[in-house]
């Protein structure tokens, strides 16, 4: 599954296409009708529409038709509108059942997971320190593994839950400082690669979740580091009304076909072997909380662009 739509706003939608549909085929009988009755009183009339007093007579009488008509079409759409919520709502109802399942379940399992996994990594954490220089190699490799899991499990839970504002913890937060961070945390990584990180971060302040824009930028600076020949340009920058964040790399690009499905969970590109499947998918989920998006353009030359626009903070 990919980004979920929030059900208020699933409900409006359903709402409004029964609503929309309903109004269709209302406005259709109600324009045959005022047609149907323009030429019964046109026949009628016909020996006086040759004056001006029975062309004022037929204009009048149609004027009270088009009053009559919309005087019944106006209640009927407004109960219609009722009927159609309703109908939305016992609609979307098992739906909504259903994710609240799934988000105690998610919650349930990552607790039960993440006890054996801390107990994992504090056991072989233990056994490393006295142990040969072999065995803590496979020791520290169960150490990594076991973290790798908690991450897995914690990302899966986050994806659980509906993306909401409520869920972040926001405050002024300029993303200059998002993309330094996240620099810091991959260059290690990028440097393994030979891959070169550049940065042109400017001032954007947004109202956010540091921590959540942190895994964001990160996020999207690993995935760029995997795809990436030898560059991968990260930038932030802001207008009146938007700041963005903007990652680039060198590499191969993303086809237009695959740019919404890398946003799906566990999918990976024929080129990427590594990772979870799950990293582009909190990326979105992010954005998503922060009432932002983001989008995959080409970059110059070639490569993959991830433009994440969230609006800016206004005090």
């Amino acid at each position: 599954m990919g980004y979920r739509i929030p059900l208020a706003s699933l409900t409006l939608r359903a709402a409004a296409l029964y609503l929309g549909i309903f109004a269709c085929v209302l406005a259709a009988l109600s324009a045959g009708a005022y047609v149907f009755m323009r030429q019964e009183y046109s026949s009628i009339l016909a020996p006086v529409l040759g004056t001006p007093e029975g062309r004022i007579g037929l204009a009048s009488t149609m004027r009270s038709v088009l009053v009559t008509i919309l005087a019944i079409d106006a209640p009927l759409i407004a109960l219609v509108a009722v009927a159609s919520y309703l109908l939305a709502r016992a609609t979307i109802a098992p739906l909504e059942a259903a994710r609240e399942r799934e988000r105690l379940f998610a919650a349930d399992a990552a607790h039960e997971l993440r006890s054996p996994l801390t107990a994992i990594s504090a056991i072989a954490q233990a056994a490393r320190s006295g142990a040969s220089p072999e065995s803590a190699r496979a020791f520290e490799a169960i150490i990594r593994s076991a973290f790798h899991a908690s991450d897995v499990v914690g990302d899966l839970l986050t994806l659980a839950r509906d993306p909401a504002r409520g869920v972040l913890q926001c405050e002024p937060v300029d993303l200059a400082a998002i993309v330094a961070a996240a620099v810091a945390d991959i260059e290690p990584i990028a440097g393994a690669r030979d891959i070169r990180i550049e940065s042109a971060a400017q001032s954007a302040v947004v109202d956010g979740d540091a921590r959540r824009l942190r895994e964001l930028a990160r996020n999207l600076l690993d995935n760029a580091v995997r795809h990436a020949r030898e560059r991968v340009t990260i930038a932030s920058q802001c207008n009146d009304a938007t700041c963005e964040l903007i990652v680039e790399d060198d590499g191969d690009g993303i086809a237009p076909a695959q740019r919404e499905l890398v946003f799906e969970r566990f999918y990976r590109r024929n080129d990427d072997a590594s990772g979870t499947g799950l990293g582009l998918a909190i990326v979105r989920w992010i954005a998503r909380a922060h009432e932002g998006s983001i989008s995959i353009e080409e970059a110059p030359g070639g490569g993959a662009r991830f433009v994440t626009a969230i609006p800016a903070y206004h005090a």
